[in-house]
């Protein structure tokens, strides 16, 4: 009997804390933030600094917490990276095509390698630990639509990464390695640093979406604002693009300019459904 009763008192303790549980979901996904005009926000903010340092350190402890996924992310592709250095390598046609010049400079590269997978592989961590930061303050709605958002955030990264190795890399390096005629025989570091640098700008801009729908939700950006000055987007857009591309020529500028157009429309799409 004495048994019996302690399953049946775990069993209540279980069932206790997955009650608890689910009550605290349900709860997260249908209460309303509290309204506060922005006037308010400030003169609370003047007239009691402590308010605001609480919200820094919750940040902190967000942040934290993403930076050790990260380190641990970036551990655990040390037995990918010789893998992920060759794919890289690809377009120049391999590593042999690479002369390192100083004894350090393989091991520089190969972490470099290391860090930027460990950062596409915790990604999804590391916006679950920001949107957690930001949901109290986000409508029910918004905060349905902040989680479905999950895996669309390494979606969007690796599409853009995945643009950049297989539709910039091949138009600019044919241009850059033969600029004027002069052959180049290009270092490790120089090279794995301007590929993995490209990657890197490419899939963030392809955030750009999801970054506008988070806005939008908090109600810091206005969809129809988006629609009515698409004018300035463009140039603003070409701007970036010409930032972004590794060559001069225009091609390879229009090869980025014209996703980054169409991720501005998805922006606007998606600020609509923020704003619901």
């Amino acid at each position: 009997m004495r048994g019996i009763r302690w399953l049946w008192g775990k069993w209540r303790s279980l069932a206790k804390a997955v009650d608890h549980w689910r009550m605290g979901v349900y709860r997260f996904f249908t209460e309303e933030p509290a309204e506060h005009d922005l006037a308010d926000i400030l003169q609370e903010t003047a007239t009691s600094p402590s308010a605001l340092w609480t919200h820094f350190e919750a940040l902190r402890r967000h942040l934290f917490r993403a930076a050790v996924v990260w380190v641990l992310a970036t551990a655990a592709s040390w037995f990918a990276a010789p893998r992920l250095l060759a794919f890289l390598a690809a377009p120049i046609g391999g590593i042999t095509h690479l002369q390192a010049i100083e004894v350090t400079e393989p091991l520089r590269v190969f972490l470099r390698v290391m860090l930027l997978a460990g950062f596409a592989i915790s990604l999804p961590y590391i916006y679950w630990e920001l949107y957690l930061f930001v949901a109290p303050g986000l409508r029910p709605r918004a905060r349905v639509y902040g989680l479905l958002a999950l895996p669309l955030v390494l979606l969007f990264f690796v599409g853009g990464m995945a643009f950049a190795y297989y539709v910039m890399l091949p138009a600019a390096l044919p241009f850059l390695l033969n600029f004027m005629g002069i052959p180049t025989v290009p270092r490790p570091a120089s090279y794995i640093r301007f590929v993995t640098g490209l990657m890197f700008w490419v899939g963030v801009a392809f955030e750009f979406p999801l970054a506008v729908y988070l806005l939008a939700a908090i109600g810091w950006v206005k969809a129809r604002y988006l629609t009515e000055h698409w004018r300035v987007a463009v140039v603003l857009i070409a701007l970036l693009a010409a930032i972004i591309t590794p060559t001069v020529d225009p091609v390879n500028m229009l090869l980025v300019m014209f996703p980054m157009l169409g991720l501005y429309g998805v922006s606007i799409f998606l600020a609509r459904l923020a704003e619901g």
